[in-house]
């Protein structure tokens, strides 16, 4: 990718990292004998789903409007979870889907007779709390006590109601398959005589397969022998996963301040607009051409983004050279979750988004504007 002919500030997805990343996802669902499915949380750039249709043909979606982008964009109905359902998009929501986990026994009672009328098929299930998670981020955690998402086993009635088809976790959070194993552990203990009275089960998102070191024969070997055992189908949906390495945001230094010491190369782009996991999660970017500081450093610089909170900046790191107002500053890895959570706070404008091809050819495939921020508000 040739940065100098990317037009500042741009989400840039490279296609050939996101074709090698999908070869791989399309490895495991194989050998495996299992279901991929992306999720739009993370990622729901809808301009690359041609190329991810080659390799997977399902989505999950948590809304609405999710759900009827995999329906025109993805060219099927999704597979749909939320924390609560609402009465006046329900019947539009089931048109677009084919599989719906409800997160308690009350939601499954009051819609289940309205998912069998139905014009097509939907299966239904209920999403359940294994009460165990290695995540460590309690923002990030499904599992933490007194957790809102799932069904504790005691609250778990004895039988499953008739019309429950499937049971779906999601606990994991960017995590490895021995974490997996972890909790596939603890739902056996917990849930292992619902395991076997239903047709599938969604292990959810957070399986970052396309992770350097992570092994892919072990994530096989486990999901195979889950299936086995207990005659279901395995449903995956990560959503790092597909995104994972695959691109970079692309911004320019607008000015360079220094208060008691402290430079700051002030950018076109925001943390707290643009990059919102870097102050919630929290986590620092890698930057091309840049370091953490050691006691060598001599070229330290704060990277703070263009909004009025004054907390919209990442701390000093080591450019190795002085830095020029008009020099490009590369964020790597901004292609999973960023773009899905980005907001137009302060009413500093949307970077624009855009494919490197396989040819080497760039394609804007969205810039923004005025309008796109007042049609937000009223």
């Amino acid at each position: 990718m040739d940065y100098s002919k990317i037009p500042s500030p741009a989400f840039v997805l490279d296609e050939k990292l996101l074709r090698k990343n999908l070869e791989l996802i399309d490895r495991v669902q194989q050998e495996a004998g299992i279901e991929i499915i992306l999720a739009f949380k993370g990622f729901a750039m809808w301009s690359a789903f041609p190329l991810v249709r080659e390799y997977v043909s399902g989505a999950t979606a948590s809304s609405l409007y999710e759900a009827r982008l995999c329906f025109e964009e993805m060219k099927t109905r999704a597979h749909i979870y939320s924390p609560v359902y609402f009465e006046k998009e329900f019947d539009e929501l089931l048109s677009y889907s084919n599989h719906i986990v409800f997160n308690s026994f009350n939601q499954f009672a009051k819609y289940y007779s309205r998912t069998q009328e139905a014009e097509h098929h939907v299966s239904c299930g209920i999403r359940v709390n294994p009460e165990f998670s290695d995540v460590e981020t309690d923002l990030y955690n499904p599992s933490a006590p007194g957790s809102r998402l799932g069904v504790g086993i005691d609250e778990f009635p004895d039988e499953l109601p008739d019309g429950i088809e499937g049971i779906h976790f999601h606990v994991l959070c960017e995590s490895d398959s021995y974490s997996l194993e972890n909790v596939l552990e603890k739902l056996e203990n917990k849930f292992g005589k619902y395991l076997h009275q239903v047709k599938w089960v969604n292990m959810g998102g957070g399986h970052l397969m396309t992770r350097k070191g992570y092994n892919h024969q072990h994530l096989i070997d486990l999901l195979t022998e889950f299936r086995k055992k207990y005659n279901v189908k395995v449903i995956l949906e990560p959503g790092s996963a597909f995104a994972w390495e695959t691109g970079v945001l692309v911004s320019t230094i607008q000015d360079i301040v220094e208060h008691k010491g402290v430079k700051t190369a002030i950018l076109d782009v925001s943390f707290t607009a643009h990059m919102p996991d870097t102050l919630e999660m929290p986590y620092r970017p890698k930057i091309v051409g840049a370091t953490d500081p050691d006691k060598n450093s001599k070229h330290l610089y704060r990277l703070g983004g263009p909004s009025c909170l004054a907390g919209d900046f990442m701390e000093a790191y080591d450019f190795k050279h002085k830095l020029e107002i008009g020099e490009q500053i590369i964020f790597l890895d901004m292609i999973h979750y960023t773009m899905v959570k980005t907001t137009m706070f302060n009413g500093v404008n949307h970077p624009a988004i855009a494919i490197w091809k396989e040819d080497n050819s760039l394609q804007i495939v969205r810039e923004f504007n005025y309008h796109d921020f007042k049609s937000r508000l009223s």
